[in-house]
């Protein structure tokens, strides 16, 4: 730009200086977000497996969260669930996979069998015992209910020959544990092999490598 054109500064009234006054030092709440924590490890039920005759009735989650633990626990051959999807709500939980996990490792003549209604919330949502089924994948076994079959409409639990844990309307969590009823679980254990025998593969498991 020329001298010629260049703004002439010297005809401009000299504008006021301005009264700037700090507000002083402040600071910005930015939210933290939480930091990721584990979930608190679950308590198992009193009860001994083969020992405890009185049947246990539940109603509120964390009892039958309780009772499936001890069981679980406390399992030494073989374990059976038999559940719509599941229920992360109970069986999706790190003391449960701890649990398991030790089952499975203590023999290898140890066998886990599930079968589900519906494999698609567990496998979208992630789930504790699928995690572990694509660790563990000798006798670990989760198959689906045949839907041609005739199915039973409860979910129920059974540990080796002796205990159980029964939710008659799966939607509630009102149900009942058994620690000492052979005659019972050999009732539902003859049921759970026949829905077994028919139960088909699933595309979704597939990934598992089960």
């Amino acid at each position: 730009m020329s001298e010629k054109n260049a703004p002439n500064d010297q005809n401009e009234p000299e504008l006021p200086a301005i009264d700037f006054q700090s507000p002083g030092r402040f600071s910005v709440l930015n939210p933290q977000s939480n930091p990721a924590t584990s979930p608190s490890p679950r308590e198992p039920a009193p009860f001994l497996l083969g020992k405890h005759d009185r049947l246990e009735r539940f109603s509120h989650p964390d009892q039958a969260q309780a009772h499936a633990l001890a069981l679980l626990q406390q399992a030494r051959h073989s374990l059976c669930l038999y559940s719509t999807d599941l229920e992360p709500w109970l069986y999706s939980h790190s003391s449960v996979q701890e649990a398991c996990t030790r089952f499975l490792l203590a023999s290898p003549r140890n066998r886990l069998r599930i079968l589900l209604r519906d494999v698609t919330r567990p496998v979208k949502e992630g789930h504790h015992l699928l995690n572990l089924a694509r660790r563990i994948t000798s006798n670990l076994h989760i198959r689906r209910i045949n839907p041609d079959h005739p199915a039973d409409g409860s979910t129920y639990l059974l540990a080796d020959d002796r205990g159980l844990l029964l939710r008659e309307q799966p939607e509630l969590f009102a149900g009942y544990a058994l620690y000492n009823d052979p005659a019972r679980v050999r009732q539902l254990q003859a049921q759970f092999d026949q829905a077994w025998d028919n139960s088909i593969a699933d595309p979704d498991l597939r990934s598992i490598r089960l």
